[in-house]
């Protein structure tokens, strides 16, 4: 089940919210966790139960490090049992096929005949709840978070459906006593109402607009400069607005439930420097990277080199919880030499001391070059992209891609909002009556794309 979708806003929302509303205080939780597995098992009934391992697994280590703390001991084979549980079926579910594939090519190569493999179906959201989970065992071994009361509200905390799924990345210290207590008032439920409908109006009139634009550009095999640049950009609209909507979705959710989740983007496009932009872009995946992987390998508390490595490492590792591709890979090893350039330059990137409107151009520029890995089918691809862009290569007709002149438009409203609009969340908190009146339009709009659309995606969904 999708937020994007008549099942999701015309039943499972409504029916939900009456039931949660109805349940005394102390059953909300429970109501929470037995939705958000409906919501999850929509589409595969038997993956609740894996995500129900994950959730019996890390509530037990959580209660097992603190009896051993109670004894003298550190609990650490507690917090290693976590983590070979969660990246173990992680592993299994999402890199196994591309494990095997790359295998197979290898023999191939060598004259061997291939493995014969089943391919395996990547769990929903399995990248999302496993740091979840993962990041409750660690915190609560390091004592920065304190171990869950009752395994129901550990149940809800994992199955959270407003972000299973595509996150945000909610760490329990966060939510910890709004799983206990939470406030329900008229304010915080509109201000839910009105980032939902906000989040849906930027995913489905923006990003599902630039979408054909970006597919025709990345399965072309010969594209103009023109065309390249327009593909890259339609892209990189389409991506941002794409999990940015979603993310304000499920912040409003959130809010509609009593939760306050933290914020995912902050203008990260007005970055001035690609250190600035992974201050900004799904910040609870980049924090979550620089907490649990960056600063436990020594962080920039060792020798330059071994900062310079733990950048790359960590970046290269971000890119590959994204998907099993070497696109990912490859994106993911750019970032990462971007950082360490930028550290190697000073506290300040190379055009640090140009004016600030050039800074952000350039970083805009060197994030789309970025943009063209992580979209492109295959590194053969992305290097034709990439080279037609630049001029290299620049042959094939405009007619290649899908546009008219409601994606221009749509492409300039993106571009004004990118650069001179307030995030969401600064909206929706200073928002009068009159301009919640004037979103309404929109969201109706958004319905009715809907409703002419036969299938709308979410991107991340598939990481």
């Amino acid at each position: 089940m999708i937020f994007a979708s008549g099942i999701f806003l015309y039943v499972f929302l409504p029916l939900f919210l009456g039931l949660y509303y109805l349940c005394p205080q102390r059953l909300r939780s429970y109501a929470i966790a037995f939705a958000s597995y409906l919501f999850y098992g929509w589409w595969r009934p038997d993956f609740v139960l894996l995500m129900l391992v994950s959730t019996v697994v890390d509530y037990h280590c959580g209660r097992s490090i603190v009896a051993a703390r109670a004894r003298g001991a550190r609990g650490k084979a507690w917090v290693v049992l976590s983590l070979v549980v969660n990246l173990g079926l992680l592993g299994y579910f999402k890199y196994a096929n591309f494990g095997v594939d790359t295998l197979n090519a290898i023999l191939e190569a060598a004259g061997s005949q291939p493995l014969e493999w089943t391919a395996i179906v990547l769990p929903v959201g399995i990248s999302f709840y496993t740091f979840q989970t993962i990041s409750y065992t660690v915190d609560v071994y390091r004592g920065s978070a304190e171990p869950v009361r009752s395994f129901r509200d550990f149940m809800c905390y994992v199955a959270l459906f407003p972000q299973l799924v595509a996150g945000p990345i909610v760490r329990y210290n966060t939510i910890a006593e709004q799983l206990r207590e939470r406030t329900h008032n008229v304010n915080k439920f509109a201000a839910g109402v009105l980032c939902f409908q906000i989040g849906l109006a930027k995913k489905v009139l923006i990003a599902d607009v630039l979408a054909p634009v970006a597919d025709s550009a990345f399965a072309a095999t010969h594209l103009s400069t023109f065309g390249a640049w327009l593909g890259a950009l339609a892209y990189t609209f389409q991506i941002y607005f794409d999990f940015s909507g979603y993310s304000d979705m499920a912040i409003g959710l959130g809010l509609m439930l009593g939760f306050r989740f933290p914020i995912n983007f902050n203008q990260p496009y007005r970055s001035l420097s690609i250190t600035d932009f992974w201050r900004r872009w799904h910040i609870s995946l980049s924090t979550f990277l620089r907490d649990y992987l960056y600063v436990p390998l020594g962080g920039n508390r060792k020798s330059p080199a071994r900062t310079y490595a733990n950048l790359s490492l960590t970046m290269l590792l971000g890119g590959l919880w994204h998907g099993a591709a070497w696109t990912y890979i490859a994106w993911g090893a750019y970032q990462g030499l971007l950082l360490v350039f930028e550290r190697l330059c000073g506290k300040r990137s190379l055009y640090g001391r140009a004016p600030r409107a050039v800074q952000i151009g350039l970083t805009f520029v060197v994030v789309i070059f970025g943009w063209v890995l992580f979209r492109a089918p295959d590194l053969p691809a992305a290097g034709r992209h990439a080279a037609a862009m630049v001029g290299v290569i620049g042959d094939g007709p405009l007619s290649a891609l899908q546009v008219r002149p409601l994606h221009y438009l749509v492409g300039a409203l993106a571009a004004l909002i990118v650069w001179l609009a307030p995030t969401t969340q600064r909206i929706v908190a200073d928002a009068r009556p009159r301009f919640a009146l004037a979103v309404q339009p929109l969201f109706l709009l958004g319905l009715l794309h809907l409703h002419y659309e036969a299938h709308v995606p979410f991107l991340y969904f598939q990481f």
